[in-house]
């Protein structure tokens, strides 16, 4: 037997559903000393709820986000030390597949698509990566085999939902194989519990039979699967996480195979309820796989048995939904015959009751939610703004080209997202030619992943973006007569004897760039001066950059939050809450040429955090250290400096000093917020 694995922090994929959550539960209970963190979408089938016995613990973490998210997800592996990951979140219930296809292409091949890359650059810190499949990849078992597929056996998916996890796994062998990543593979028999969302048919069944309803059954009801209670499953990953074997595919699986007429049947009978007069047949959903059926025993041979028996764990999960009916809430559209609960793409469930934490270690990321940036009213000026707008914006990915789309959906300016890659002079001009847009915003570039260090030893991708695909977007704007936005950066300044710091002294619009520390600052500097040759372009110089948003992990503020030191000294900022309105009105106004886009004074990482302490969290602290011993902790130097932001208020008279922005924008609106959530 393979020697034990023993994680230290394990990451957690789609833990607020229903498996993962029993898995998470099971960690947090019998592993103390594993740090655990859960990134969730919070997706319609996923509830909050479930992880409320994880929810006090000190090494449980939650973060609100999406796996889609490269950004996210690299920063979480990171930032959180991550060596294990958990893969569970995934789009599961093949009805939806049937109605909804690409949105289990999305989450379950291009989400583990992204898992997987995330893990291939953080370069040998994840040791284990276990990925969680199904028994339907190897598509229809004969009714009359006595034996169940192997790990071996060939896969022959014969639905999208079943396809689209088949997919995934081709992706997690090839980077096994390709990159070496350690991987390990589950394929699991249906699964049934409390938690579960009633769109499956366990728990669909006992809520209608509470209620005394019908219990819809597809076709003739003689379709065979297995059931494993959900406990037993918990118990296998742990076993896996534990003695399972790199590149090995573990089946997940039980002789517990019953028909979804007689698992009806023994439902009604918990109930008191006739099945003459309480089922009733439906029409059946396209090519209803009859049998799914696995040979287990490479799982046995690591130590694991399933412990409950089908009428105890069936008593269980009726007793369960009985003392929780309202668990889910308003469950209506799931326990109809043919529940469609993904039609609309995007969908998030809202959940009854609040979820708080009480443990200083937990928090919510949700990057691609920013509802709660301040949008100031937009300030048009009927004579220099033209009668038609259409914006065309590159980065939809990033964190400025998202915001800039919603500030666009909210003052009713049609605009779209760029397809083509900055470097790519073709897809560009197609991108001009399909939308035909009235304004261009370039909000695309690399900043490195987490941060610019990252720069230091991806070169060359970082100049194809921000110096050949800056200037490439810039040339054919140009040819078009476009006007392009171009969103830069101010971090090509360093206090020097001409600005000395403290002396309020700020560089301006004019000023060469004195900074070369970093890799990434040399390449904004250098399509700056290139770029100067275009007089259709605006380039504005963003300096830590920071939003009402407290949780995004690009957010400056939050980033020196979670700091174990931090350096303290005044700068420039930009807070976008204010500033990205501002910069669709310059575009109104056909502005060119340089701004310092940030707002007017410096303010300090002390000062922040002193504000973040009265307003947000007033048990928060913080440890100082210097320059020097900041250099012994970061691969590239960073740029610290005061920016003269007198073009851009003299432009904008109501544009506010930075301290006064940060309190009005940033911590007014979290300081409501958190006022809120403690009333609940």
């Amino acid at each position: 037997m393979a020697a034990t694995y023993e994680p230290k922090n394990i990451l957690i994929t789609g833990a607020a559903g229903f498996i993962a959550s029993h898995v998470c539960n099971r960690l947090i209970r019998n592993y103390p000393h594993y740090k655990i963190v859960v990134l969730d979408k919070l997706d319609y089938c996923s509830n909050l709820k479930n992880l409320l016995p994880s929810k006090s613990s000190p090494n449980f973490k939650f973060i609100k986000g999406d796996i889609e998210s490269a950004d996210l997800v690299n920063f979480i592996l990171l930032s959180e030390s991550i060596d294990t990951i958990m893969h569970f979140a995934a789009q599961t219930h093949v009805d939806n597949s049937f109605g909804n296809s690409l949105e289990f292409t999305k989450n379950n091949i291009y989400g583990t698509h992204v898992l997987l890359e995330a893990c291939k650059v953080t370069g040998g810190q994840i040791r284990r990566f276990i990925h969680v499949s199904t028994d339907e990849v190897y598509g229809e078992t004969d009714e009359d085999a006595v034996v169940g597929n192997h790990e071996a056996s060939q896969l022959l998916p014969t639905n999208p939902y079943s396809a689209t996890k088949a997919g995934a796994e081709m992706l997690v062998m090839a980077y096994g194989c390709s990159y070496g990543l350690p991987v390990i593979t589950t394929r699991g028999n249906n699964v049934y519990g409390p938690n579960q969302f009633p769109e499956k048919m366990i728990p669909k069944f006992i809520l209608l039979a509470m209620k005394g309803k019908p219990l819809p059954i597809h076709g003739d009801g003689s379709n065979v699967r297995s059931y494993l209670y959900c406990e037993d499953v918990a118990e296998a990953f742990e076993v896996i996480l534990h003695r399972g074997e790199v590149g090995h595919v573990y089946n997940v699986g039980t002789k517990k195979e019953r028909r979804v007429i007689d698992v009806a049947r023994e439902i009604c009978q918990l109930f008191s309820l006739s099945p003459d007069i309480h089922i009733k047949f439906v029409e059946n959903r396209p090519f209803n796989d009859q049998r799914y059926f696995l040979d287990d025993q490479k799982l046995k041979n690591l130590g694991w048995f399933e412990s409950t028996s089908w009428e105890e764990g069936l008593k269980k999960t009726m007793e369960w939904y009985v003392n929780n009916p309202d668990w889910w809430g308003d469950v209506s559209g799931a326990l109809v015959p043919h529940p469609r609960m993904l039609m609309v793409p995007g969908i998030e469930r809202k959940f009854d009751g609040p979820y708080t934490s009480n443990s200083a270690s937990s928090f919510a990321v949700n990057e691609s939610n920013q509802d709660g940036m301040v949008v100031p009213g937009t300030m048009d000026n009927p004579f220099t703004q033209k009668p038609a707008l259409k914006f065309l914006i590159y980065g939809r990915t990033g964190w400025i080209g998202g915001l800039l789309g919603k500030i666009c959906d909210k003052q009713g300016i049609p605009f779209q997202y760029g397809r083509g890659r900055l470097e790519e002079r073709s897809q560009l001009l197609a991108d001009i030619q399909t939308v035909k847009p009235t304004h261009v915003f370039n909000a695309a570039g690399v900043t490195g992943r987490p941060n610019v260090d990252w720069c230091e030893t991806h070169k060359p991708e970082t100049i194809r973006t921000n110096v050949a695909g800056t200037l490439t977007l810039a040339d054919v704007c140009r040819e078009h007569g476009l006007l392009m936005m171009n969103y830069a950066t101010g971090c090509i300044f360093e206090y020097d004897a001409a600005h000395p710091l403290g002396s309020g002294i700020g560089f301006k619009e004019e000023d060469k760039p004195n900074f070369t520390g970093s890799f990434y600052s040399k390449t904004k500097a250098m399509v700056e001066e290139l770029i100067q040759e275009y007089d259709n372009v605006c380039t504005l110089r963003v300096r830590m950059p920071i939003s009402s948003d407290l949780s995004n992990p690009r957010n400056f503020i939050t980033k020196i939050s979670r700091y174990n030191k931090v350096v303290d000294i005044p700068n420039s900022m930009t807070i976008l809450d204010e500033l990205l309105p501002i910069s669709i009105e310059m575009a109104k106004r056909n502005c060119r040429g340089i701004w310092n886009f940030t707002n007017p004074g410096v303010v300090s990482h002390n000062e922040i955090l002193e504000m973040y302490k009265n307003y947000v969290d007033p048990n928060f602290n913080w440890v100082n250290f210097t320059l020097e011993e900041q250099a012994k902790v970061i691969v590239a130097p960073r740029s610290n400096n005061e920016m003269d932001a007198s073009k851009l208020k003299n432009e904008f008279p109501e544009l506010l000093h930075i301290k006064e922005s940060l309190i009005k924008y940033v911590f007014e609106p979290n300081k409501k917020l958190i006022a809120g959530e403690v009333g609940k």
